[in-house]
């Protein structure tokens, strides 16, 4: 009886340590690096930059097969409010977070520039094949209500030639809290005093007019599939979905189609680089430059619980900079400035 007792006591013994190590895990949930001796690194946020970090996250895995890093393309408010909430280990939004919400957060956050993009008006216009001209307040004013007819003096004036219809306009936004909204309503309250007064930039706005979709993708599949709509999404989604968008009259008063090039004037026409990286480069000046352009960033926390999770996420943002800016260009992204990558090679030794 008492060999069987001991047996039993060893047996309650092994179930307890198995059940409390089975309780380790990362903020997410997820195994623990020590667990399993694979680092899992949980991330969300913004739909903006997803294309490429998708295959970032992909092309590390292949060459680092111990460090695998998940990514939800939730949006940028969703990014914020996870990181700041410690739930995900870093995350990833197109509006820099602001003071308050960087004071709020349970941990201590740095914004890491990773690429450069542009937000573009898109539309479904059936007949009319070419190029549209946007002038800012024209833009501002089809999501004020003010111009509801693709006919409109204002949108005919900048599109001398061009056969538009009478047809009502469907303006088409962000449902979900956007980084993409943020550039774009960013840059709206620049160039239209109305627009500021009445709506302002963040990540979630009060739109006047319109239908909501969630995400780049949701904006895009609305936009294809409603005649006579007009949206905004980043380049990449248009390009992928091969949709019409249109040229945006700059600060120097041209007619700017989106491209990296255009993406990499803006970037390099702006006021000096902050050094926590929060800076806005809408409406940039230069001939050349496209205004609605905008850094994209990862949400890292300086101090990881696990040591192994932040020596990993060191380690990926080191690639980044070595390897995956230079796939940027080909994605319809625009990598780092050589200053600014420069720069963040000496913020990301602060991560561990």
């Amino acid at each position: 009886m008492e060999r069987v007792s001991l047996k039993g006591v060893s047996a309650v013994a092994l179930a307890l340590t198995i059940a409390i190590s089975g309780c380790k895990g990362g903020p997410s949930g997820g195994p623990a690096s020590g667990d399993t001796g694979k680092i899992s690194i949980n991330g969300a946020g913004a739909t903006f930059p997803n294309p490429i970090y998708s295959k970032w996250f992909s092309e590390y895995a292949a060459a680092h097969p111990e460090v695998h890093i998940n990514y939800q393309p939730i949006g940028s408010g969703g990014g914020i409010r996870q990181v700041s909430d410690g739930t995900v280990d870093f995350g990833a939004t197109d509006g820099p977070m602001n003071d308050q919400q960087l004071a709020d957060a349970k941990v201590k956050v740095m914004h890491i520039p990773t690429v450069l993009g542009a937000v573009v008006p898109i539309y479904n216009l059936p007949g009319v094949t070419e190029d549209l001209n946007f002038s800012p307040d024209v833009i501002a004013d089809i999501y004020l209500g003010k111009i509801v007819s693709w006919n409109d003096p204002r949108i005919v004036k900048d599109n001398p030639g061009v056969k538009l219809p009478s047809k009502a306009i469907l303006q088409v936004y962000r449902s979900d809290g956007s980084g993409t909204t943020y550039i774009f309503t960013d840059f709206l309250s620049k160039v239209s005093p109305a627009w500021a007064t009445a709506v302002g930039k963040g990540t979630s706005v009060k739109w006047q007019h319109g239908i909501g979709a969630k995400g780049n993708e949701g904006v895009a599949g609305m936009v294809r599939q409603s005649p006579n709509s007009f949206g905004y999404v980043e380049l990449i989604y248009a390009e992928q979905n091969k949709m019409q968008f249109g040229l945006v009259k700059n600060a120097a008063g041209k007619f700017v189609k989106a491209s990296t090039a255009g993406v990499t004037a803006a970037a390099a026409n702006v006021p000096q680089m902050p050094a926590d990286y929060r800076v806005s480069i809408t409406n940039a000046p230069g001939d050349d430059s496209y205004p609605i352009s905008s850094f994209t960033w990862l949400l890292v926390p300086t101090h990881f619980a696990d040591p192994a999770k932040g020596k990993a996420m060191h380690d990926f943002l080191g690639w980044m900079l070595a390897t995956g800016e230079s796939e940027a260009p080909g994605m319809s992204y625009a990598a780092l400035p050589a200053s600014v990558a420069d720069s963040v090679r000496q913020t990301i030794a602060q991560v561990q």
